[in-house]
């Protein structure tokens, strides 16, 4: 598998396709070819599709390198397995084949491989391994016969069950080889693995031992190189030992210093004074006196001046870098790019081929985010961080631009935004950078998030974008990003958002087809009309509710009051207005003022009040007597008063839909009521997937948001508070009667700090754990340990901080506080315990 942009090796790869990119001196690719050929395999063929003459010209017909060498050049895009069956047709292959990538790093043992499918006589064999970090692989699970039994691929954080992945190495039979489609688009992991896994022993999964690494960015790329030097992978590359050295025929390298291990081709000359430390060097290079190279990778013809120092950077073929000059740490110089003498290029700095830098500049790039997001952008639909300072103008204005290419020339993209001053200059730096792509800003300037949504469901927009602070913290911003229609991005979008943003080689608009801005109209007319049609005005009006709301400083106070005015309820408004620097509740500060709410709500005698979000999606309750309810109690609220009110109405509900960290006592209603309870990630895009299946009436969630699918398939917290009230006027009861008779479990939850190299591990051990338990793997873990009642314990690795969250649920605090501590316990030793 030929075919690599290599997107995220940019620069290396401008000119290169990625298997061709040089790895200790030969292209990725060539250390494949040898892999194979050292285990009998030296009828090989190479799928390509992108710079496909670099390689064919390199490889020719393969005697060379003492194989037999074909190419299928890419006629159309067929997936994976597509691909690879189109290859087999045209060169009438009918016999066993292993496919495995051209750009990857590996020394497996490829003959013990073989012999392992053999003797399961599966019709596919993938080959697995263990890594520490295995979130961006497909990952597998096999049983005690290492037949595969599960796998997903690139999972979620909550989906990581195991540290086993598929190194994308594969042996098919023809049977296997026969059931993919000729001609048609169809992928491995996505369809044909799929269709094998129910079959007993079709499909099996052989652990390897030995160096395995996708070189997926360019760190993995320099590390890879000094992981070769270190010995770790068995790699066939040329040159003669010595000590420190190993140098080919024809360069010159009397009198420089070496230090460490090192790597210089031919004709490559290091004049005496120089000194290399884990040094690779290509051919053709020349290295001067006093220059300094350390933990560097240079390809070939690069030139470095006098006294110039490189440390743990990547320079590409042609490269001159003047005398005194400085390439600080993990600096990537692109093709033919001239430094000049004395410049200083500072650390994390990308050249593009061919640049010039000037005599004695300083090129500095103070981008925090470019550490920060080193491998993706994207946590669900969102693009948080430290407001000003990692998320800043220049990183939104890309980011706008990345969104604009993907939308296209002359689409129309809606930002909106709330009232904080951050969240004014992020919404026009990601404005400028969609406008630079040739695409339409419909700016909605500052507008609740369902406004948002509701905007994009009625028009005809390629996506959406709001800003905001982060309610829960005051030092960060949020990019909610949204597709068409409304609902959050798909993680697909995400990925592809994120490749020309790390890529940077997003197109821009010429100057007569640059975007332009529009401003609509009547918004806020037509969500109140939509808003007061799905309810039943005349029940709430006749009720004469008295109620108190705060709306937090946030935008809803903007366009709720008119709505209210409608519903005939006497209402008392708290924090009604704007101001920028309270959109922020912490914890303690939020608790302040449900209790602030319920003074207010008992001292005045009136029946209910209500606390908004900032964006208007959330809510919290307090009933007459004063008693809040928030998060799990008010999920278990809201479920009550929504069965018992249709119930009232002769309504029959099928399905319900909560996420899987949501309390039993959802389930005992639900078995109540006779209704099912489905269940979901904890996203809220996958709450919006489970209201748009026609059998789910309601959706509650964990953190205050409900959706009502009757009216809108995301979470609205304007409608919640209205809904409520039609809900307690069809059943004639205030909150607190409703709240009664709720069912009460105990829920207890700690956490453990992990590294993201340290899940896959924990995982692992938690499904060997639980091998004999039932199990739900939904998002995490949630096993039942105590066989004699329901209780559970979730496993949820937490997808913004290096933490894996233990949740246990029980009838008693007693035993819930137990199962926490066992299993935080258990995490922390399945965390330290070594392989």
């Amino acid at each position: 598998m030929a075919g690599g942009f290599g997107t995220r090796l940019r620069p290396l790869t401008m000119n290169l396709p990625k298997p061709m990119v040089p790895m200790m001196n030969r292209p990725m690719m060539e250390h494949i070819v040898r892999l194979l050929r050292k285990h009998g395999m030296t009828d090989i063929t190479s799928l390509l599709y992108y710079h496909p003459d670099a390689i064919t010209s390199y490889f020719g017909d393969g005697s060379e390198f003492g194989v037999s060498m074909d190419y299928i050049r890419a006629e159309a895009d067929f997936g994976t397995a597509g691909s690879v069956r189109n290859a087999t047709e045209q060169l009438g292959i009918t016999d066993q084949v292993l496919v495995i990538s051209g750009d990857v790093l590996t020394d497996f043992d490829l003959t013990a491989a073989i012999a392992f499918h053999e003797k399961k006589r599966a019709l596919a064999t993938i080959v697995l391994t263990h890594v520490k970090n295995p979130l961006h692989y497909g990952i597998v699970m096999t049983n005690a016969d290492q037949d595969i039994v599960r796998f997903l691929e690139k999972p979620s954080l909550g989906e990581v069950f195991s540290d086993t992945i598929n190194t994308g190495i594969y042996i098919l039979e023809p049977e296997a080889c026969s059931e993919i489609p000729y001609k048609r688009e169809f992928d491995f992991s996505k369809e044909l693995f799929p269709a094998l896994l129910p079959r007993k022993g079709a499909l099996a999964g052989y652990i390897a031992s030995g160096y395995w690494r996708d070189v997926g960015n360019l760190n993995e790329y320099h590390e890879a190189h000094m992981d070769a030097l270190a010995g770790l992978v068995q790699l066939d590359f040329p040159g003669e030992p010595h000590d420190s050295l190993v140098a080919e025929k024809g360069a010159l390298t009397e009198g420089a210093t070496f230090r460490g291990s090192n790597l210089v081709a031919h004709g490559s000359q290091i004049e005496p004074g120089a000194r290399l430390t884990n040094a690779i060097v290509g051919a053709n290079c020349h290295i001067e006196a006093g220059a300094v190279i350390e933990n560097s990778v240079l390809w070939d013809g690069v030139r470095v001046g006098r006294r110039a120092h490189v440390s743990h950077s990547v320079a590409c073929n042609n490269v001159a870098i003047g005398a005194m000059a400085t390439v600080q740490e993990n600096v990537f110089i692109g093709e033919g790019t001239q430094i000049g003498d004395g410049a200083e290029i500072k650390p994390n700095v990308k050249l593009w081929p061919g640049k010039r830098v000037e005599a004695g500049a300083k090129l500095a790039t103070s981008l925090v985010w470019e550490e920060e997001w080193n491998r993706e952008l994207f946590t669900n639909s969102r693009v948080s961080g430290t407001s000003n300072i990692e998320l800043i103008p220049e990183l939104a204005a890309k980011i706008g631009a990345s969104l604009g290419a993907l939308a296209g020339l002359g689409q129309r993209i809606v930002i909106s935004r709330d009232s904080d001053p951050g969240s004014r200059v992020l919404s026009r730096a990601l404005t400028s950078g969609v406008m630079s792509a040739g695409v339409i800003v419909v700016d909605m300037q500052q507008t609740p998030i369902p406004l948002t949504r509701h905007h994009l469901r009625d028009a005809r927009h390629s996506a959406g974008i709001h800003v905001r602070k982060n309610p829960m913290d005051r030092r960060r911003s949020d990019m909610i990003f949204f597709d068409s229609g409304g609902y959050d991005l798909p993680s697909n979008k995400g990925k592809a958002i994120e490749r020309h943003f790390f890529g940077e080689d997003f197109p821009r608009a010429p100057h007569d087809k640059v975007g332009t801005i529009e401003f609509p109209a009547h918004t806020g007319e037509i969500y109140t009309k939509r808003f007061t049609s799905a309810l039943d005005v005349e029940l709430i009006s006749r009720s004469h509710f008295k109620l108190a709301i705060d709306y937090a400083y946030g935008i809803a106070s903007t366009i709720f009051p008119n709505i209210l005015g409608t519903l005939g309820s006497e209402v008392v408004s708290i924090n009604a207005y704007l101001e920028p620097t309270r959109l922020t509740r912490g914890r303690e500060e939020f608790d302040r003022s449900m209790r602030h709410l319920a003074n207010v709500v008992k001292s005045l005698g009136y029946q209910i009040g209500f606390i908004l979000d900032a964006g208007g999606e959330r809510v919290g309750m307090v009933d007459e007597d004063g008693q809040t309810y928030t998060n799990n109690s008010l999920l278990t609220l809201l479920t009550k008063l929504f069965l018992e009110s249709e119930a009232k109405r002769g309504r029959k509900v099928q399905t319900i839909a909560v996420p899987i960290s949501a309390t039993s006592e959802v389930e005992e209603l639900a078995e109540r009521h006779g209704i099912e309870v489905l269940y979901t990630k904890n996203t809220h895009a996958d709450m919006m997937r489970a209201a748009s299946e026609e059998r789910v009436a309601y959706v509650g969630g964990t953190l205050g948001g409900a959706i009502f699918t009757n009216y809108f398939f995301a979470v609205d917290g304007m409608f919640t508070v209205a809904k409520t009230l039609e809900m307690l006027a069809v059943l004639g009861k205030n909150l607190g009667e409703v709240a009664r008779d709720m069912p009460h479990r105990a829920q207890s939850r700690s956490q453990v700090f992990c590294k993201p190299e340290e899940l896959g591990k924990i995982m692992r051990r938690a499904m060997n754990h639980a091998h004999a338990m039932k199990k739900v793997l939904i998002d995490g873990i949630k096993f039942y340990p105590q066989h004699d009642d329901n209780s559970w314990v979730l496993l949820l690795p937490e997808r913004e901080r290096p933490y894996c969250s233990i949740l246990a649920d029980a009838e008693t605090e007693k035993v819930a506080k137990s199962l926490s501590v066992k299993y935080t316990g258990l995490v922390e030793k399945w965390r330290d315990a070594t392989e």
